[in-house]
């Protein structure tokens, strides 16, 4: 098992490529509704006004 880990001495450089694409995914995600959320929010008090 920590063969598999070590990725042949280039764990860095695999694990690195797989934390890089995770952290990409999760803000292609997560800033759209971030955005939305505040468009929502400043439409809403235009509304009010």
């Amino acid at each position: 098992m920590a063969e598999f880990f070590a990725m042949g001495g280039y764990a860095f450089y695999v694990w690195g490529s797989y934390a890089t694409v995770t952290a990409v995914l999760v803000h292609q995600y997560a800033a759209p509704l971030i955005r939305r959320r505040k468009l929502l929010r400043e439409l809403a008090g235009e509304a009010r006004s």
